[in-house]
C-alpha cells in the first residue's frame, strides 16, 4: 500500500472526464441499471449518493428525476466545475469516501463506479458505503477486472498485469504519465470488496440485451445473441475473465423488479461483511 497515492484533480489529468456526451451517455447505462433494479425511473424522495462524482453528471441528472442528490470527491477543481455547472439541484462535497460526512443510514442509493482501482484503501471505502447505506439499500457498482487485457484508463494492453515496478516503467515509457496508480482485483477479491450485501451481478443481463441499458456504444454487434445463449453454468465459468463488472449489491435480500429479461441478473455469493477495527481502549486514568 505504500506507493498508493491520492489522486487529485483527476478531472484535469483524465480529459475525457469532461466529454459531455460520453458522460452522459454513462450516466444513463448507471440510471438504467438502477431503474431496472428498482422497477422505476422516479427517484423522488430517495438520497442518492455519488462517490467519485468528478464533474458531477450522474448527481446532476439524479437531481433532476427527484432525488436529493450529493456528489463527493476529493477533486477539488472538479467539484468546483461541477458546483458551477449542474445547478443548484445536487450538492457537491470535498470528502474522502473512507470518511463519508453522512449519517449511518442515511442513503438509499450509493454509486461507486469504476472508482475503486483509484482510492488508497477501496475496502475502507466500502465499509463507509455499508455503515450509510439505509435499511433495504443498495450500492451500484462498476467494477473492472484485473484480467482486463486493455486497460481502460490508459488503453495500454496488459497494463493492469504487471507487477508495480514494471506497471510504472511501461506508462512512463509511453509518456501518458509518471507512475501507474491503479490497482485492479480479479474477481474472488471483488467479492470480497461487497461482502455482507446481497449482489445482482447485471454483467450478462446488459451483454445479453444493451438496448434496454444503454449499452449499444460498447457491446459488440454479435455479443447479444452469443450471451444470450449462456445459461447460468456457462455464465459462471466465464465469468472470472469478463473485463468489467456491473453489480447491484444491497443491504438486505432484494430480487430485480423490472421487466423480464432473456438473461437475467444473476444473483452472486459474497463473503460475510468484514467486522471494522476494534476501538483502542481508553488508558487508565
Amino acid at each position: 500500500m505504500t506507493d498508493r497515492r491520492q489522486q487529485l484533480a483527476y478531472s484535469e489529468l483524465q480529459q475525457a472526464m469532461g466529454d459531455e456526451q460520453s458522460r452522459r451517455q454513462k450516466t444513463r447505462k448507471i440510471l438504467s441499471v438502477i431503474e431496472h433494479f428498482r422497477g422505476s425511473a422516479d427517484l423522488s424522495g430517495l438520497t442518492v449518493l455519488d462517490i467519485g462524482c468528478s464533474l458531477g453528471w450522474f448527481a446532476g441528472e439524479a437531481a433532476r428525476r427527484g432525488a436529493v442528490a450529493i456528489g463527493v470527491d476529493i477533486d477539488v477543481p472538479g467539484l468546483a466545475r461541477a458546483a458551477r455547472d449542474r445547478g443548484p439541484g445536487p450538492r457537491f462535497v470535498c470528502a474522502a469516501g473512507e470518511s463519508l460526512p453522512l449519517a449511518d443510514g442515511s442513503v438509499d442509493v450509493a454509486v461507486f463506479n469504476h472508482i475503486y482501482e483509484h482510492v488508497v484503501d477501496p475496502d475502507a471505502v466500502m465499509a463507509d458505503i455499508r455503515r450509510v447505506l439505509a435499511p433495504g439499500g443498495f450500492v451500484y457498482l462498476g467494477l473492472a477486472n484485473r484480467l482486463g487485457i486493455v486497460e481502460p484508463h490508459y488503453k495500454l494492453p496488459f497494463l493492469s498485469w504487471l507487477p508495480r515496478p514494471l506497471a510504472h516503467r511501461y506508462i512512463a515509457a509511453t509518456g501518458k504519465a509518471t507512475h501507474y496508480h491503479e490497482r485492479f482485483r480479479l474477481l474472488p477479491g471483488l467479492r470480497r470488496l461487497a461482502g455482507g450485501l446481497h449482489v445482482h451481478d447485471y454483467t450478462f443481463a446488459i451483454l445479453a440485451a444493451p438496448t434496454s441499458f444503454a449499452a449499444d456504444d460498447v457491446v459488440p454487434g454479435r455479443a447479444p445473441a452469443l450471451f444470450g445463449r449462456l445459461g447460468r453454468r456457462a455464465r459462471d465459468i466465464v465469468r472470472p475473465l469478463a473485463p468489467t463488472y456491473i453489480w447491484i449489491a444491497s443491504t438486505s435480500p432484494r430480487r430485480p423488479l423490472g421487466a423480464i429479461l432473456a438473461v437475467p441478473p444473476d444473483s452472486l455469493t459474497t463473503a460475510p461483511a468484514p467486522r471494522p477495527p476494534r476501538a483502542s481502549p481508553d488508558p487508565a486514568p
